[in-house]
């Protein structure tokens, strides 16, 4: 499979690259590459405007991508799938065309610890402006959020906004149950899906979410595309984000009328190459099947982590049960700043993600100032965890820790 990704075929400072940052973005293969190629050296053209052959073959490629995450995800209908920038951009679309319309005074937003701040920040603000309640659920010592917690803070709550998957602890949330919970006290969903559609199947309907946020840049596909799922009803009750062309159905010099769905929220000229290369993702992934890509991250997990933790004063942060967590392993060498340790790794041609990972209210919560975090894919074998294991010994060694 390396084989489709032509980045990994480089070397770094004389090594193989290895890549274990693919919670922050994954690499791309050359299927979704020529895609993207193939419209702008073929059929170049904006969509849903032109009468002429290239216009009607890109806008016939576009809406084909539409189709394809609408079934992904198992939506009721294609009207009920947005294309945005991201995940960073799906959430805060949800927060101005639902939020400072429904979320007022004394209402109580919910949301978690574990979150990523692009579904932290935009509730904290509204509640913020809003005189809103703003309540954040916190997590047990297994890396999990605090369950008792977690229902008694729904209770009476306008909107539950809630990740998926944790980018830090690789904690898989059970989104299913939360959404029950919220809905028996009347609250409105939504998951922030960034982390895990990437890495195993995703059934919004089977969740019963609300709203879904994710992006195509860390599911194979190119950066600048993301997509809001969003309950029909939901959505015809909410303002538009932005105002322009594509979006209106008249407009007169006293009044404006806006296009049906999903056209109400996409608003100018869209990202055409990005959703035709996400679209040709999605056939990547189904191709291989995300239950087999499952099952192969789980393996490449549990390996990780038996070989991270025969490692001295290595600690994970997040669950050792790869059945409850993602292939996003965090974790904290003691003695070693981790972006010295990602310096040295780079030296070795291995690339791994240090910092707070935006997640800074969790970093505060566990005490922590920064983490090394190395994240797995489809493309990473048990050799690149091998290297990893072999490199951090190799900065231990120069550091002088034991």
């Amino acid at each position: 499979m390396k084989k489709d990704f032509p980045i990994l075929e480089r070397k770094i400072n004389g090594h193989d690259f290895v890549y274990l940052d693919s919670a922050a973005t994954s690499q791309k293969p050359r299927q979704v590459i020529e895609a993207m190629n193939d419209y702008y050296t073929n059929y170049n053209a904006n969509v849903h405007r032109g009468v002429y052959k290239i216009s009607e073959e890109a806008s016939e490629k576009y809406d084909d991508a539409r189709s394809k995450v609408k079934n992904f995800i198992n939506a009721s209908s294609e009207q009920e799938i947005i294309y945005t920038k991201g995940t960073t951009e799906s959430i805060n679309l949800v927060m101005r065309s639902w939020g400072e319309k429904f979320i007022k005074k004394g209402d109580k937003i919910v949301t978690t610890i574990m979150e990523h701040h692009s579904n932290f920040v935009p509730w904290q603000q509204l509640a913020s402006k809003t005189g809103a309640i703003f309540e954040v659920v916190g997590i047990n010592k297994n890396y999990e959020l605090d369950e008792s917690e977690l229902e008694r803070k729904i209770k009476g709550a306008k909107l539950v906004a809630v990740t998926h998957a944790s980018n830090v602890l690789g904690t898989i949330n059970p989104v299913e149950k939360i959404c029950k919970i919220a809905h028996d006290n009347d609250a409105v969903v939504l998951v922030d899906g960034a982390q895990s559609i990437p890495h195993f199947p995703v059934d919004v309907r089977k969740i019963d979410c609300d709203f879904f946020a994710f992006s195509g840049h860390k599911m194979l596909g190119p950066t600048g595309i993301g997509v809001l799922y969003g309950k029909k009803e939901l959505l015809e009750s909410m303002d538009p984000f932005n105002y322009g062309g594509d979006m209106i159905s008249e407009v007169h010099v006293d009044k404006s009328e806006w296009n049906k769905l999903p056209y109400k929220f996409e608003a100018g000229t869209p990202p055409i190459a990005e959703v035709i290369g996400l679209g040709a993702a999605i056939s990547y992934l189904e191709k291989i099947g995300m239950k087999k890509i499952r099952e192969h991250e789980k393996e490449l997990t549990n390996y990780a982590i038996e070989m991270l933790s025969k490692i001295k004063n290595c600690k994970i942060i997040g669950s050792v049960d790869v059945d409850k967590r993602l292939g996003a392993i965090t974790f904290d060498i003691a003695g070693i700043h981790p972006h010295d340790l990602a310096s040295l790794l780079n030296e070795k041609g291995i690339a791994i993600r240090t910092g707070h990972h935006c997640a800074m209210p969790l970093h505060e919560y566990l005490k922590l100032n920064a983490t090394a975090r190395a994240s797995f894919y489809i493309y990473n074998e048990k050799k690149d965890v091998d290297a990893l294991v072999d490199s951090i010994n190799y900065a231990k060694k120069i550091f002088g820790v034991k």
